[in-house]
């Protein structure tokens, strides 16, 4: 647990800054509301998660040597400022390109709170708990994630505005910079020579962190996937209006949000093996469901199964390849980050099939790939407890 010189008061700002990282999935409802908006096809709407995933492929890498230099919790406030622009652009001007902005800075803020956030917990919070609490951070996340589609819905009503939902955000980014501002966190000193690009992509020549890599991948594309495809899934086969439809993703992410809480006890007392297995079986038994169902309610039960699924394959890969690698921790984290990249790559590919197909069944069979990288993965994920 938390260490005895950072005491349990450290981890409230960081489990605020986990709160704020949780915007990264407003993306999917906002979209919803943009292509709306716009009235965009799907092609051109599924660009503006990608402009937010684009950034991990370019700053993550960067990011890790950066914490090098300035350190892990002067990265996290810099991304909050980031974080703050992004949430503040659209409630002073609403338009195609701003909101292209917007989604952009809240991708490159996010690249530096995702890349740094971990590590720095990994400082006050003992190894082999840090599966445990690093899930514990990964429900806050989701309750950011979760409570965004409800959030917008509500403001659309209330105020007749789904941007609101921006403003409510950029508050609690506020707070959480405050708390962490303030607070003293001791980080390991970096030795030795400083890691230059070709040492960083170097680490991608270890097999397992490569294996881990294109897992972070997967679990982020189905992620943003299934974020952006699932309301269009219950308009196209249940005839929900839009602000029913929304609703679709935040089954996805209340069920998210479950397994992380389940997966933070889980993880402190059982194989990560075996619970990775039960996560990955969910996942491709929800896009079978996706593939074949029809109606309302096996609908929602298909998305309540791959959140459930999907809500412990990031802190336990990520875990095992901090672990593995325990002397390139920033480095290691760079790249793993880099492998959100994924929720540039599903969205294009997603939006290109569906609309070749004229069906979003398209798009869920693009999501399938990574469901069976992921049932493939399992022989790689080491059974002892993370």
């Amino acid at each position: 647990m938390p260490d005895k010189k950072n005491g349990y008061w450290v981890l409230v700002p960081i489990m605020l800054s986990f709160f704020a990282m949780g915007f990264v999935d407003a993306v999917g409802v906002a979209t919803h509301y943009v292509k709306a908006d716009f009235n965009l096809s799907d092609s051109v709407a599924n660009l503006f998660p990608s402009m937010v995933f684009f950034w991990f492929l370019v700053c993550s890498v960067p990011t890790g040597m950066l914490m090098n230099k300035i350190g892990r919790r002067k990265t996290v406030l810099a991304s909050l400022i980031v974080t703050a622009v992004a949430l503040a652009l659209p409630l002073v001007d609403y338009s195609f390109g701003v909101m292209m902005t917007s989604f952009a800075l809240l991708g490159i803020g996010n690249t530096l709170m995702q890349v740094s956030l971990n590590p720095l917990l990994s400082n006050v919070v003992a190894g082999e708990k840090l599966a445990s609490v690093m899930t514990f951070g990964q429900f806050i996340k989701a309750i950011a994630s979760f409570s965004a589609p409800l959030l917008a819905g509500w403001a659309a009503l209330r105020f007749g505005s789904w941007k609101y939902l921006y403003l409510m955000f950029l508050a609690e980014a506020a707070v959480a910079f405050l708390f962490l501002a303030r607070e003293k966190i001791k980080e390991e000193e970096v030795t030795g020579k400083a890691s230059s690009f070709a040492d960083c992509f170097r680490l991608l020549g270890d097999g397992f962190i490569f294996f881990c890599f294109l897992g972070i991948v997967c679990h982020v594309g189905v992620d943003v996937g299934v974020n952006v495809t699932a309301p269009r899934l219950l308009m196209d086969r249940a005839g929900a209006d839009l602000t029913q439809a929304g609703y679709a993703s935040s089954v996805y992410f209340l069920f998210r949000t479950l397994g992380c809480f389940l997966g933070a006890f889980v993880l402190a007392r059982c194989s990560a093996k075996k619970f990775f297995m039960l996560s990955a079986g969910c996942i491709a038994l929800s896009m079978a469901g996706m593939v074949f169902l029809q109606g309302a309610w096996p609908l929602y039960a298909c998305m309540a199964l791959v959140g459930f699924g999907n809500s412990n394959i990031f802190p336990i890969i990520f875990s095992q390849a901090i672990l593995h690698n325990p002397q390139k921790k920033n480095e290691v984290s760079g790249l793993m980050i880099m492998g959100l990249f994924g929720g540039t790559l599903f969205p294009l590919a997603m939006g290109l099939t569906a609309d070749a197909v004229h069906s979003q069944t398209g798009a869920v069979l693009v999501m399938s790939l990574g469901a069976l990288y992921l049932l493939w993965m399992i022989k790689n994920i080491r059974a002892q407890a993370a």
